[in-house]
């Protein structure tokens, strides 16, 4: 006697792939994607959900999380993410929109920025449900013979169809023999850990199809793959990216977190919306509409200020966050939790120029200059026109711009 198999309700699949598209880019291959949805709603079976990052940098960013708010919402639908660091793979470095060889990192590099990288990823993932992988699990133990053999399931041609490779070959610009390594290796990811999904920047996609190809290959039903936008940056412009200046990172104190969110344009605004905010669209599409027909876009742009800053430290701490930055915007006043830093000036004055960068309020002595021309800077309270200024021994409070503050001691 057959069992009888449940099928699963045509609007909770239809629902469910709907929040999975919300935001994205491309999700290829979406009949196939909405068939293993249909089977693991029928079976009580979760998808395996994967992302694999390489730990560059120590230090998570808003970009970074677009793709993992993606993964939250998967854990929230019932399936299993897999967070896998590329430990392994980050001594080969992703080429991945490069137009020169990535320098690879050391072991010590890696490790240390590894050890902070989930800890930073769990304040938007749900820990209980998040599986932590490193690739060194099975890339290590490939060995010569195993890397050969993966090799031997690809085409060089194949390989330099990659955007930024066929780029460089055809400009001259060397391609190193372990880059064309690296598509292989995360793709192998995807066959050791079974993947259902794999989630990446669309400067992924080619990696991620790669894995769909040798999942094939070794006999897996594919990958599917789903690509989440670069979200821009402060400026509006560039990709987010901390060796930019662009960047409001998720480790920042809840001040300075909520006045870069408070300084993005009202138009980059809407996009934080979609990719960065929990709000259902419908709700998001009813704030929208009310500041088109004449609501001050600043209440919207309030809103999702202190509900980043809530997601990565605390309500309470989002509260106090609104009520600092109407003190300093709306009635000059100096935050409470501005930076302490000591200059030692071995008894000589230091020029402004040089304290604004060794403070850290600038990152260059010819930005701290530009600052000075555009009145930008404030010392106690006065603003600065003098480049040649230098300051002696005593505590001061700086300011450049709006949202850069620091209490300076030079000794």
């Amino acid at each position: 006697m057959s069992q009888d198999i449940t099928l699963p309700d045509p609007a909770a699949v239809e629902h469910a792939l709907a929040i999975v598209k919300r935001g994205c880019d491309e999700l290829l291959v979406e009949n196939d994607f909405a068939a293993k949805l249909r089977r693991s709603m029928a079976a009580g079976t979760p998808l395996r959900c994967k992302l694999g990052l390489d730990p560059t940098a120590p230090d998570i960013h808003l970009g970074h999380t677009v793709v993992l708010n993606k993964l939250r919402q998967l854990q929230e639908l019932g399936h299993t993410v897999i967070f896998l660091i590329g430990d392994f793979t980050s001594m080969i470095g992703d080429p991945s929109g490069r137009n020169a060889t990535r320098p690879p990192l050391s072991a010590g590099q890696i490790q240390a920025n590894a050890a902070t990288y989930f800890e930073q990823a769990a304040l938007v993932l749900d820990r209980e449900r998040t599986e932590v992988r490193y690739n060194s699990e099975w890339c290590q133990p490939l060995g010569a013979d195993g890397m050969i053999r993966l090799a031997s399931s690809y085409t060089l041609a194949r390989l330099l169809e990659r955007d930024d490779f066929s780029k460089r070959y055809a400009a001259g610009q060397p391609i190193a023999m372990h880059e064309l390594l690296y598509p292989l290796l995360q793709g192998y990811d995807s066959v050791a850990l079974r993947a259902d999904l794999e989630l990446g920047g669309t400067d992924q996609k080619f990696n991620l199809l790669v894995g769909r190809e040798l999942q094939k290959h070794y006999g897996q039903e594919p990958q599917c793959v789903l690509t989440m936008p670069l979200l821009e940056g402060l400026d509006g412009v560039e990709k987010m990216s901390k060796s930019k200046g662009n960047y409001i990172g998720i480790s920042e104190a809840p001040g300075e977190m909520f006045g870069k969110m408070m300084s993005i344009s009202d138009i980059l605004m809407w996009r934080y919306y979609e990719l960065l905010s929990s709000r259902s669209l419908e709700d998001i599409t009813r704030l929208r509409h009310e500041t088109a027909e004449g609501r001050n876009p600043r209440d919207a742009k309030v809103a999702l200020a202190q509900e980043i800053v809530a997601r990565f430290h605390s309500p309470a701490s989002a509260v106090r966050a609104l009520e600092d930055f109407e003190a300093r915007f709306r009635r000059g006043a100096a935050p409470e939790d501005m930076p302490e830093v000591a200059l030692a000036g071995g008894g000589a004055p230091i020029a402004i120029a040089a304290l604004l960068k060794q403070a850290g309020l600038v990152p260059s002595t010819t930005e701290a200059q530009r600052s000075i021309e555009q009145g930008a800077v404030k010392v106690d309270g006065q603003r600065i026109d003098d480049r040649a200024l230098r300051l002696g021994a005593g505590a001061y409070v700086v300011q450049v711009g709006k949202r850069r503050w620091a209490r300076v001691t030079v000794s």
